[in-house]
């Protein structure tokens, strides 16, 4: 049995089962593709053996590092953006109490994180150096070529943040940079400053790298059990071995996507009832819109957190163009759960709901929405986790990995690269007047001017 439960009851009346019988072959053709490494874009696919293969010495030498920081900052700043920061954000919400950098020291498993190089906002940076004060801190920089603007410019404050307080010498000794093996800015300047390096692996791109040292150094630091993360991830990669799509959920996941985008459900929702998942929704945001919108293809992925946002995407959701479905977490154990008060009046009409917990009320509320959305013309998948911890988590992220690699070879598509990144990056650097981009310069601030 799979440690998660794809449900697709909700599923059965927008797809038949013979339409199961005629992607299958499509589905087959890409398992295909990326279990003998013939798709394009193959030499990054090594996360597909990562959970068992992966470096035990660097391993190890991450836990280790983790314990120092423990022992020597109340803080650390993580330095990264895209996937050099969302897989441990994500990790870092899911993981830990909703409100962990605001609990006393000995209640929390480990130092408080916060990320900083993920937007360009001078305010963000202002207030997070406010929120350090005059407290110990360690920087974590992520990048693998030590060059993307965002990072590399918070990282200059932060860096100077630490000489300031610490002096040169001892600034080197807090900074952690996890960077290519052998090549690139950050690699140079770690070599000759001699921080202490971490590998982000030439073969995994950066929105499939959670479980490298990219997130593994940020979640152990926090105290998250990094070992039953990579356990949980083992198992699923044992459990989704087989590319028989019976067998196989995270390939039925992906048969399913494309089904329903053929049939023009071109916009997928992934719906969370729980706001320590909010990041989990990003980080799937980008492993799904940067593995599959190219060439003009793909699906949209967008999210929501409920109930909150049926306050204000409901109405949209029930009764705008019918061109979305849902994917939804649904954590069948919560994390804690309360009794609802008791009272004498009914002024707030709440009786009826006396002998339920909270939970109660949130389970049946997500039951209740996802018939309404079904009735309402919403396909509605759901993804069913046992808890809230390192292994489930582990788990989910090899479960979603997986899927969207299949599903994008099954769009005849690179899953693994990012094109149009590079694009965006070209009229932003132009525009900031980096040498190289003269040319260009010239021609977008024309544009700009008319």
């Amino acid at each position: 049995m799979t440690h998660i439960k794809l449900n697709t009851q909700h599923v059965a009346p927008f797809m038949s089962e013979h339409e199961y019988e005629e992607v299958r072959p499509l589905i087959a053709m890409a398992d295909q593709e990326l279990r003998q490494g013939t798709g394009v874009g193959a030499e990054y696919s090594d996360w597909l053996t990562l959970p068992s293969d992966y470096d035990r010495a660097e391993f190890k030498k991450i836990q280790e590092a983790a314990k120092k920081i423990q022992s020597d900052s109340k803080i650390l700043v993580v330095i990264g953006i895209g996937g050099s920061y969302l897989g441990a954000k994500m990790a870092y919400e899911f993981l830990h109490p909703s409100f962990n950098n605001e609990l006393a020291a000995d209640q929390q498993a480990g130092v408080k994180v916060y990320f900083a190089g993920n937007s360009l906002s001078s305010t963000y940076l202002t207030d997070l150096i406010r929120v350090i004060a005059d407290q110990d801190f360690s920087v974590n920089v992520i990048s693998k070529s030590g060059t993307t603007t965002e990072p590399s410019v918070a990282f200059r404050i932060f860096k100077q943040l630490l000489e300031k307080k610490y002096g040169t010498e001892g600034a080197k000794k807090r900074i952690y940079a996890t960077t290519d093996a052998s090549r690139g800015a950050l690699y140079e300047e770690s070599q000759e400053a001699g921080y202490e390096t971490f590998v982000i692996p030439n073969g995994i791109g950066g929105r499939f790298s959670v479980l490298t040292a990219v997130g593994l150094l940020p979640i152990a630091a926090s105290g998250g059990d990094i070992e039953q993360l990579m356990a949980g991830a083992k198992a699923a990669q044992d459990d989704y071995s087989q590319p028989n799509l019976d067998d196989n959920d995270a390939y039925r996941y992906a048969a399913i996507r494309r089904t329903l985008y053929d049939k023009g459900f071109t916009t997928e929702l992934l719906i969370t009832w729980e706001p320590s998942m909010r990041y989990l929704a990003e980080w799937w945001k980008q492993l799904m819109g940067e593995s599959e919108g190219k060439n003009h293809k793909g699906i949209y992925p967008s999210s929501a957190n409920f109930s909150t946002d049926l306050h204000s995407l409901g109405q949209y959701i029930q009764d705008g163009r019918r061109d979305l479905f849902e994917t939804v977490i649904r954590l069948d154990n919560p994390q804690a759960d309360l009794d609802l008060p008791k009272m004498a009046d009914n002024r707030d009409g709440l009786q009826y709901l006396e002998d339920m917990t909270v939970n109660d009320i949130n389970v049946t509320a997500a039951n209740g929405v996802a018939l309404a959305h079904v009735d309402g013309g919403v396909p509605n998948i759901a993804v069913h986790i046992p808890k809230q911890d390192a292994y489930t988590l582990g788990y989910m992220i090899y479960f979603f990995e997986l899927a969207v690699a299949i599903s994008g070879y099954s769009f005849a598509i690179n899953p693994f690269n990012q094109p149009g990144v590079e694009d965006y990056k070209k009229a932003m650097f132009a525009l900031l007047g980096k040498p190289g981009y003269e040319a260009e310069t010239k021609a977008y601030r024309a544009r700009l001017d008319q």
